[in-house]
């Protein structure tokens, strides 16, 4: 399954003002259940698993975060998207006592485990690349971020 099939317009915010990374948690989840993508078991979920194993991941120039929890929360899998007009903090995947200034969010929901591994693998391709990131952050609305992923990946133009 190609990544891009993960993303919907009506799952990505665009420029918010986010004070905490709990704010960034709501809003998403709040997407995520109204479009009948997790269960109300979802957010409390992800914010458990966030203080136990983080998910900010310091990259070069944005920051990234991708908080996630197990498949028993979700009824159909997706990616919700958050970029910050100003970054919040999150805790350092790789050394949770560091914090993290986050300028986006991919907040994952898989409803099978074993298809994470594939997904994981092109959103960890997708978030090395600083120019990728960079034209995300810049856009104005889903559409633009959903045409900007699927031109990385070389996928045809649909028109969504």
């Amino acid at each position: 399954m190609k990544i891009s099939e993960f993303f919907n317009r009506e799952l990505i915010i665009t420029n918010f003002e986010a004070k905490s990374q709990d704010d960034v948690f709501d809003v998403l989840y709040k997407k995520l259940f109204e479009n009948g993508y997790v269960k109300e078991t979802y957010l409390e979920a992800v914010k458990k698993r966030e203080k136990v194993f983080p998910t900010g991941l310091l990259l070069n120039k944005y920051n990234v975060a991708i908080p996630h929890t197990d498949p028993e929360h979700v009824i159909k899998p997706a990616i919700a998207v958050a970029t910050l007009k100003k970054p919040v903090i999150f805790k350092n995947m790789a050394n949770p006592l560091e914090d993290v200034l986050v300028n986006i969010i991919f907040m994952i929901a898989l409803n099978e485990s074993h298809s994470q591994v594939e997904m994981l693998q092109q959103l960890i391709q997708l978030i090395q690349d600083d120019s990728l990131l960079e034209k995300i952050i810049g856009e104005d609305g889903g559409d633009g971020i959903i045409t900007s992923i699927k031109m990385y990946f070389k996928e045809e133009y649909i028109d969504i």
